[in-house]
């Protein structure tokens, strides 16, 4: 009785000509409400199409000055897209989401690295961004030979190394030294194989010494480990601290098929890379072109073998004057 009481004065509150009773799953509901839940559903897209055009609003406004950087907009990868000085005038909200601050800039124009003249430079604004990471992997077939397969990037794009500096020596005869000293000179990634395996390492160019000439130069680098001492791992072992073994019998701990999993290895590897200098600009100093190196993986603290990772790509750097 209750209920119908509450009906009835519903039905005169509003009118029993405007509502029109519906119902929906177990419950009574007006067909106003049913209509509106309707719409709702149904306009899902209409309401996805006005948040993009709101989305898209500031973007067109921040980038309608920029007539000389369109490329870049639409390409996001796009190594080839600003110089130096167009990446300088450009503010953190025209660069957030286009992927800009993973590139390095290139070089419009110059003539090539023979043109560099004898003297001490200062390396500069030393820059690399890879384009491919490849894994060697060994041949599913007994006498087959090992090749490098391709991967896929399973980390962000903050893998560039750039803000690097160090020294820049060519000779009278056109001989070339290279010396890295510092800088942002380390990047850690991980890449997918084909087969589902995943290969971290780190992407580093620490402490290169190069020889050659201003066409091509190459030498050997330092790669850290991929993780510190202070590491512990899933057992509680590390290092520099955590337990020496996770093991129940505590004199298993010394056999062989186990020492590598409870004594912790930091110790660096060694890696290669080759620059090729493709251009060259007398007027600002800045000089860039492709590299390709070749470094060891991640060994997990020494229980694992290193995979050699190949990584090509281009760079970029300024020689200044000491």
């Amino acid at each position: 009785m209750g209920r119908a009481r509450a009906r009835e004065r519903r039905r005169a509150r509003v009118g029993a000509s405007d509502v029109e009773w519906a119902f929906v799953g177990r419950r009574k509901l007006p067909a106003t409400r049913t209509a509106t839940r309707g719409a709702r559903a149904d306009g899902v897209d209409v309401a996805r199409s006005r948040v993009r055009a709101i989305v898209k609003r500031p973007v067109s406004r921040e980038i309608s000055g920029l007539t000389n950087l369109k490329p870049f907009c639409m390409r996001k990868q796009s190594a080839g897209a600003v110089t130096y000085d167009e990446l300088q005038g450009l503010t953190y909200l025209q660069v957030k989401g286009t992927g800009l601050a993973n590139t390095c800039p290139v070089v419009e124009g110059g003539v090539s690295g023979k043109e560099i003249k004898a003297g001490d430079y200062a390396l500069e604004r030393f820059c690399m961004e890879p384009t491919s990471f490849t894994v060697k992997e060994e041949s599913q077939f007994k006498q087959g030979e090992s090749e490098f397969s391709k991967t896929r990037l399973m980390t962000r794009l903050t893998y560039t190394l750039d803000g690097m500096t160090g020294s820049f020596k060519v000779g009278s005869d056109g001989s070339v030294t290279v010396q890295e000293n510092d800088g942002l000179d380390y990047a850690p990634v991980t890449v997918q194989l084909p087969g589902g395996e995943r290969v971290p390492f780190l992407f580093t160019l620490k402490e290169f010494t190069g020889k050659g000439n201003t066409s091509q130069f190459g030498g050997d680098f330092v790669v850290p480990s991929y993780r510190g001492s202070s590491f512990l791992d899933p057992k509680g072992r590390g290092g520099s601290t955590g337990y020496d073994n996770a093991v129940a019998l505590p004199a298993r701990a010394d056999s062989e098929e186990l020492q590598k999993e409870n004594q912790k290895n930091t110790a660096a590897l060694k890696g290669s890379a080759v620059f090729n200098v493709a251009k060259y600009d007398p007027a600002t100093g800045e000089i860039a072109g492709v590299f390709e190196s070749i470094q060891p993986s991640d060994t997990d603290l020494g229980a694992k073998v290193p995979k050699d990772v190949k990584i090509t790509g281009l760079w970029y750097a300024n020689l200044g004057s000491k």
